[in-house]
């Protein structure tokens, strides 16, 4: 410590003396730092966003999916045809053990009418399990009971963007809409859920009784009167996901009577993984980011390198008075050494509030999601200490190699 305190006032004496030279040195280093923390809080956002979008739609669900029809050799897109039931629904609650709740749901899209307001929006035909499955809450009032599925009664529960449009800041409970000249009285206001995956506004809904939706909104022929659209699965486990499909599946394809080479009359799709796929993607992108940003760390390195090889040229004459006053090989080598690691170090924190800062800006002016970690800043600027000291022993040690009589000949 005794050496080295002495070492760091020397070497701050040398960079205040070269002011310009010691900022473009540092230049690469000041990047390098501010860059990883840029990229990697960049990266974290995504994961942190996509994180929410699978907390939104709902915790460890599944989707069921109808099938297409083909006519005159002609496939039509998936759920165009009508092949999943009430019944699937309830067999998939009672015969699969790892399933908690099942929902079945038809949608469509109505004009919602309150007084001189109106709003365009999707209307859900769902059953009493439909929140719990998606892992949604209600703002106010309450939601449908069993008594409301039997009797079809005329409620409607409002998502958050529908109430705003229609009511403003007024409550809209016990207030009465029309959805297609059918008036309904509104029980309840969902909690907000925001954008889904695919950008679709998740509030901007609302539910009615499946049987309210059947027989009075969008209608069914007699053939299809125990038909539906989608049937969302929860699951108890997040890691039994894969067999509850694969039983969900089997089930499915036993009911509705397909030979072994018969394709499925249904999609079944994971959400979870689907969206575990874009949080893989987003951290493998974040990753190959900041080791393309950690580049420019090492570019700062080789520059901290070559301008105290260049400081060791320009001051060999004061190196040879040193060591002819007593000054030892250690001496010479803390001295520059020391030089290089305040060169990095100084460099570091300046990256760091320029990683941070820039962050922040990206967050404000790209509204993108930005997360800062601190792990992320430690190792940035560890980063740039390590290189400092790794870039710097070179020149260090070739200074103290010199030769204190040829040293003090040079001019």
């Amino acid at each position: 410590m005794r050496n080295i305190l002495p070492a760091v006032r020397i070497a701050l004496r040398a960079l205040r003396v070269n002011k310009l030279r010691s900022l473009l040195t540092m230049l690469g280093i000041i990047i390098g730092v501010g860059a990883v923390i840029a990229t990697v809080a960049i990266g974290s956002g995504a994961e942190q966003r996509i994180a929410d979008q699978i907390k939104s739609i709902g915790s460890n669900m599944i989707i069921i999916m109808p099938g297409s029809t083909t006519s005159g050799g002609l496939r039509a897109g998936m759920g165009s045809s009508l092949t999943l039931s009430e019944d699937d629904a309830r067999a998939i609650g009672t015969e699969i053990s790892t399933v908690l709740a099942v929902a079945p749901s038809m949608r469509g899209t109505a004009q919602v009418v309150f007084a001189n307001q109106n709003w365009s929006t999707i209307v859900q035909g769902v059953t009493i399990d439909y929140l719990e499955v998606r892992d949604w809450t209600l703002a106010s009032g309450r939601y449908f009971g069993q008594e409301d599925l039997d009797g079809a009664t005329k409620v409607v529960v409002l998502g958050r963007t529908v109430a705003e449009n229609l009511f403003g800041d007024g409550d809209p409970v016990n207030q009465i809409v029309r959805i297609r000249k059918v008036p309904f009285t509104v029980v309840g206001v969902l909690s907000p859920k925001g954008q889904s995956a695919w950008g679709q506004d998740q509030d901007d809904v609302v539910l009615i009784p499946l049987t309210t939706a059947k027989k009075k909104v969008l209608g069914v022929s007699q053939a299809n009167a125990r038909m539906v659209g989608v049937v969302a699965v929860k699951v108890g486990a997040g890691d039994m996901m894969s067999e509850a499909e694969r039983q969900i599946t089997d089930l499915l394809r036993q009911r509705h009577r397909l030979q072994p080479w018969q394709d499925n009359d249904f999609s079944v799709r994971n959400m979870t993984e689907v969206f575990r796929a874009q949080e893989e993607s987003s951290r493998t992108m974040r990753n190959l980011l900041g080791a393309v940003a950690a580049v420019s760390l090492l570019v700062g390195g080789i520059g901290i390198m070559n301008i105290m090889l260049v400081s060791v040229t320009e001051r060999t004459r004061e190196i040879g008075i040193r060591m002819a006053v007593g000054a030892r090989t250690w001496d010479i080598r803390w001295q520059f050494l020391v030089e290089a690691v305040t060169l990095a170090l100084i460099g570091g924190l300046a990256g760091v509030g320029l990683g941070v800062g820039g962050s922040a800006a990206i967050a404000r002016l790209a509204e993108w999601a930005t997360v800062v970690s601190p792990a992320a800043v430690v190792g940035a600027f560890t980063a740039a200490a390590t290189t400092g000291l790794v870039f710097g022993f070179y020149p260090a040690w070739r200074a103290s190699l010199l030769d204190p009589i040829e040293a003090l000949r040079y001019e």
